[in-house]
């Protein structure tokens, strides 16, 4: 599958929503916890986008108009995007940053909905507030894109954590979050914990570099804090054992933390190919 320096560079996010997507080749719903509902529920014209699959060809024959078949649970869900601008998104390995890795992985989760025919919103959480930056609604899809491609991250979180919307009385509704989900208490986990009910399912992409999970550097460095901008100067093979232990008791603990009902977890690495990182999420 393609690395994800290759799309970065295309620099195009429309386009690296579509060439991810047919990587992938199936969409949201073709997962198992996100799969086509049985319950037919009406036809509607096919719209550019649709997979041809879809075309109800007995109807064609019928009236002579492609129609495509839409079930309850497809003409009932919103999928809300949800992207962390803190400042530790502008994490960097190599010419990969966190914050570019993230808006490939919302943009090829909005091309794949956009195709499904879901509602499709935006939604950025910076200064720990969730903002609305793209409600449903016509052309949804074209502004995300756009919205997406001119986002930047920068501040850290307050002490008190967001509310997050409740969803509307008989809205299905899919959050995709993509995070570090780096804090110092437990600020994504309160949220995260608010957020999830039965008519909201959250699919959480954790994004890290390598280095963050491994720590196998040698020599002098200087560590920035990129949300207060306080810097360190270490030797890293005198604190490297003490720095792996504390990684390694944290992402476990997120990980218990993160067992929560109605909510699915993946960790991607800057370099693993965005396409592998979204057939994890959706279990495909």
């Amino acid at each position: 599958m393609t690395p994800p320096l290759d799309f970065i560079r295309i620099n195009n996010l429309p386009l690296v929503g579509q060439l991810i997507s047919d990587e992938l080749t199936l969409g949201l719903h073709r997962s198992r916890r996100n799969g086509v509902g049985v319950e037919f529920a009406q036809f509607r014209a096919y719209q550019p986008g649709d997979d041809p699959k879809r075309i109800d060809w007995k109807r064609y024959a019928q009236t002579g108009k492609h129609l495509v078949r839409e079930s309850e649970t497809e003409s009932s869900q919103q999928v809300r995007l949800l992207l962390d601008l803190s400042g530790s998104m502008n994490y960097a390995e190599g010419p990969v940053r966190r914050l570019d890795y993230a808006k490939v992985l919302l943009a090829a989760v909005a091309y794949i909905a956009n195709r499904q025919g879901d509602q499709l919103s935006l939604h950025s959480v910076r200064e720990g507030q969730v903002e609305a930056l793209v409600p449903v609604g016509k052309q949804a899809f074209q502004k995300v894109l756009g919205t997406l491609a001119g986002l930047t991250a920068g501040g850290s979180w307050p002490a008190e954590p967001p509310a997050f919307p409740i969803p509307q009385r008989n809205q299905r509704e899919l959050l995709v979050l993509v995070s570090d989900l780096l804090q110092l208490n437990d600020e994504w986990i309160t949220l995260l914990r608010q957020a999830a009910t039965p008519r909201r399912e959250i699919l959480l992409i954790q994004v890290l570099g390598q280095q963050e999970v491994d720590f196998n550097l040698s020599g002098f460095y200087q560590f920035q804090d990129l949300e207060t901008d306080q810097s360190v100067e270490v030797q890293a093979d005198t604190v490297r054992n003490q720095v792996q232990q504390a990684a390694t008791a944290y992402f476990d603990q997120l990980t218990s933390q993160l067992h929560l009902p109605h909510l699915r977890h993946v960790r991607a690495l800057l370099t693993d190919p965005p396409a592998l990182v979204l057939r994890e999420l959706l279990a495909v």
